[in-house]
Parts: C-alpha cells; sequence; structure tokens
C-alpha cells in the first residue's frame, strides 16, 4: 500500500504555511479596526494547529524518500487540504460564503483562475481582497515550482522534456532543485514588488497596487473591482499589467538563467517566440475586425484587443471591457485562446503553448513521410528529437484534456446552464482563465448565479487543469493503490 506518512508530514507543512499567510489580512484589518482580524486569527489558528499536528504526528525519523506514488498523492493532497483550510476566512467573516462558493473563491486563487463568486468588491474589507491576492501568491510559486521540480519527474504530459533539459543544462542553471525554487522565489517576488510599484505610480492606490500585481504576475486574475480593470480606464495601467501579465505567462527559468548572466537564452527560446507571436496574431486579427466591422477608433481598438489577448492567452481573467459583446470572431479566437494558454514553468493554465509546438512538429514529420517514404523524418523540439515517450505523453494529455473539457461542460449543461455558458465555463475553469463568454459568466458577469452543483464540478475542473488532469486522475484508478 502507499506510505501516506511522508505525505501527511509535508501536507501539514503546507497547512502551516497557510496559517501564516492568514495572519497578513488579520493584521490589516486590525490596524484598519476591522473585525474581521479575529475571522482570521481563528481561521490560521485552527489550519496551524492541524498543519502541525500532522507535521509532528507523521515526522519521518532521519531522511525521507518520496516516491512516484508519493508524488503523485502529495500534489493532490495539498491542493485540496489548501483549498478547504484557505476557505475558513470567506465562510466566517462578513460574506458569510456556503461551503460551495468558499471553495470554489479558494481554488480559483490558488489555482490562479480568477472566477469568482464575490459580489461587490468595491465595498469589501482590506482583509478579504488581501486574502485573495496571497492565495493568488501561494498558488503561484506554488505552480512554478510543481512545473519545474515535479512535474518533470512524474513524466506528465511531455514534461519529461524539461527534466532532460534541466540535467542537460544543470551548470547553466542551478544544481540543485532547492536553490532553484529559492531563485525562482526571489524574482517572483522581485517581479511582483516592481509591478506594485509601478501600479501605484500610475494612480492605484496601495492596496489596490499590490492585490493586481499578485494577481498579474500569477495569472490569477482577482480584482478589488467588480468591473475588473474597466473600473480605472487607464492606459498606463493597462500596459503596465500588460507586462506584468506576459512575464507571469512565460517560463520563469528563462529568467533564473537571465540573472545568472546568460541572457541569450531568452531570446533563443522557440517557445517563448512562439507565445509572442500568437498574442500579436491574435491581437492584430481582433483590431481589424473592431476597426473594419464594429467601427471602433483604431488606438482604441488595439488598447483592448492587446490587453484582453493577453489576459486571456496568459490566462489571467483581467478584462478592461466586455469582449464578450464584441460579436462571433473575436468570440471563437478568446475560446481558443482558452485552450493555448501560456508557457511551461510559468503561472499560466490550459494545454500549454510546448504541446502545441511537439504536435505541429509531428504533423511536419508525418507530411514529410508521406511525401518522400524512403527519406528519415523524425520530429524535433529545439534541435533534440522528440522520444516516442514525449510524443505519446503529450498527445495522451490534449487527448484527455478535451475528453475532460467535453465530459465537464456535459455536466454543467445538466445543471441547467445555456450552451455558451456551459461550453466555456469547462472550459475557462479547466484553463484557469477566470472568466467565459456571455451574459452570465462573461467578462461583465461571475460565477455567484450558476448553481452549486455547477460550482462544485468547476472546483474540480480547476483543480484538474492545474495539476495537469493525470496527477489527479490517477488516483482515482484500482492499480494506484495496490502494492
Amino acid at each position: 500500500m502507499v506510505d501516506l506518512r511522508p505525505v501527511l508530514f509535508i501536507t501539514g507543512l503546507f497547512l502551516a504555511l497557510l496559517a501564516g499567510g492568514m495572519c497578513v489580512p488579520a493584521i490589516a484589518d486590525l490596524a484598519i479596526g476591522h473585525h474581521d482580524w479575529q475571522v482570521f486569527v481563528a481561521s490560521a489558528a485552527v489550519t496551524m494547529f492541524v498543519g502541525v499536528a500532522l507535521s509532528l504526528a507523521y515526522r519521518p525519523k532521519g531522511r525521507f524518500e518520496m516516491s512516484l506514488r508519493n508524488a503523485y498523492l502529495l500534489t493532490t493532497m495539498s491542493w485540496v487540504s489548501a483549498a478547504f483550510f484557505g476557505a475558513l476566512p470567506f465562510m466566517f467573516s462578513d460574506l458569510r460564503l456556503d461551503l460551495a462558493d468558499a471553495v470554489f473563491e479558494t481554488m480559483s486563487g490558488l489555482t490562479t483562475t480568477g472566477s469568482t463568486v464575490i459580489v461587490g468588491l468595491d465595498s469589501q474589507p482590506v482583509g478579504i481582497l488581501l486574502w485573495r491576492g496571497i492565495l493568488q501568491v501561494l498558488g503561484g510559486i506554488g505552480i512554478i515550482v510543481m512545473a519545474v521540480a515535479i512535474l518533470p519527474f512524474l513524466r506528465i504530459g511531455g514534461m519529461q522534456l524539461f527534466r532532460t533539459e534541466s540535467s542537460d543544462r544543470s551548470d547553466k542553471i542551478l544544481p540543485s532543485v532547492t536553490q532553484l525554487a529559492i531563485h525562482l522565489l526571489v524574482i517572483y517576488a522581485t517581479f511582483v514588488a516592481l509591478c506594485s510599484m509601478a501600479l501605484a505610480i500610475a494612480g492605484m492606490g496601495h492596496l489596490d497596487a499590490t492585490t493586481h500585481a499578485m494577481a498579474a504576475l500569477a495569472t490569477g486574475g482577482f480584482s478589488t473591482k467588480d468591473a475588473s480593470i474597466g473600473h480605472y480606464d487607464s492606459v498606463a495601467i493597462e500596459l503596465i499589467l500588460i507586462a506584468g501579465m506576459l512575464v507571469g505567462g512565460s517560463t520563469f527559468t528563462l529568467y533564473v538563467r537571465a540573472w545568472r548572466g546568460d541572457y541569450a537564452s531568452i531570446t533563443r527560446d522557440t517557445q517563448l517566440r512562439w507565445y509572442v507571436a500568437i498574442i500579436v496574431a491574435a491581437t492584430a486579427a481582433i483590431t481589424l475586425w473592431q476597426y473594419l466591422v464594429n467601427g471602433v477608433a483604431p488606438l482604441a481598438a488595439l488598447r483592448h484587443a492587446a490587453f484582453n489577448v493577453v489576459s486571456v492567452m496568459t490566462t489571467t481573467g483581467f478584462a478592461s471591457t466586455d469582449f464578450g459583446q464584441w460579436g462571433p470572431f473575436p468570440g471563437v479566437i478568446f475560446f481558443l485562446l482558452m485552450f493555448i494558454g501560456g508557457c511551461t514553468g510559468s503561472t499560466s493554465g490550459a494545454i500549454k503553448v510546448f504541446r502545441f509546438q511537439v504536435l505541429v512538429a509531428v504533423v511536419r514529420a508525418q507530411i514529410r513521410r508521406t511525401l518522400y517514404p524512403h527519406a528519415a523524418s523524425t520530429p524535433t523540439y529545439e534541435g533534440r528529437t522528440i522520444t516516442e515517450s514525449v510524443l505519446a505523453s503529450v498527445i495522451t494529455f490534449m487527448t484527455l484534456y478535451i475528453v475532460v473539457w467535453g465530459l465537464l461542460a456535459l455536466g454543467l449543461a445538466l445543471t441547467g446552464l445555456d450552451l455558451v455558458t456551459a461550453l466555456t465555463g469547462a472550459a475557462t475553469a479547466l484553463g484557469n482563465v477566470g472568466p467565459g463568454l456571455g451574459d452570465v459568466i462573461g467578462p461583465a458577469g461571475n460565477f455567484q448565479p450558476i448553481p452549486a452543483t455547477a460550482k462544485w464540478l468547476c472546483t474540480l475542473g480547476m483543480m484538474l487543469g492545474r495539476l495537469e488532469l493525470l496527477t489527479v486522475l490517477l488516483l482515482l484508478t484500482p492499480i494506484f493503490w495496490r502494492r
């Protein structure tokens, strides 16, 4: 059977970290005299008690090693436990969210999805708004470390391709995963601080600047305003957030290499070039549509097209305007961008650009084999041959992603949601994007009106998408639990 002791020990440490995070909004509420500080203190005490109890009860004697099955179980258990304990402040504060809403909001923050069930964000106390930002920061850095250190080890969805890269270039990055995680944390915190200062200079209040910087770098999308970024109607703020979202959606190990002097690695990275090219192409297409069909002024069309394309492509979910009302052509582009996502090793969700690169390389190789049957033709990624195991992992992941999206959309439709809401709700949950399309969950709406069953389905979808599907689905197979 699976040895749960190391899993429970590390889960306890995660809960203790989560409890420490609750102290920040408690202090903020106490400073302004809002009574919710007691809620955060009580939630932190409960979470800390459970976390410390687990860590002490299952503390290993000496050094222990994580098995492959332990790693799968830990990845899922840490997110599930954090989602339920992180929901306590939402349930017992003045919001009084029920369990479905509170867990939905917490999972949305931890998975950096950005979908919300809270109405009246403009009037919420500092603590709640800050807690939503902290959830995104914890989830964002956790996702990056998971993508760099855990998923390549688990060989999920072709991520072993980057495990090979790390071992081949360990002298160029860092030999220790712990050192790499520390460097990633420092770089991540630096970007958040820079973005926050820039937003404050551009006219945001300090709380808004901090929480929006957290959301941009985590590609989370939680805003402090019901109208999201449209509330500010500021070109400067939108440009700063575009820069923050672009950074959050790109590979963070590239910044580690640049920090250590390898600046050329950024321009050499083909995934980054594809990422930028897709954003530029989508922005150009929607800008032309807005200008030629909807009669929007060229600069205004470019401004809003660029911001919202970057927001959806990076799976952040900010909105400067209700892009769901732009017409069918932009709607289809935004829908497709929900499936693409950003780069691997970033805080963004969805399928990721590198898997599409692998798919295109395979299709090209197959076309060459068809035209020239006797010629040697093998698919490559950045000059390296794509092995059969990597190819099988990528194809399996992409197929499973579409199947799960279809099943999730079907489940949402069974709860009574209309076609557009069900299809885009499943896509935005699984891709960790934030808003969907349509009048209910579109950029101008939120997830509060949908049934509780639909919220639980979306919560499951957010976790499945964030943990790369197989990490969770393998736990449901009998063979996983056998000796």
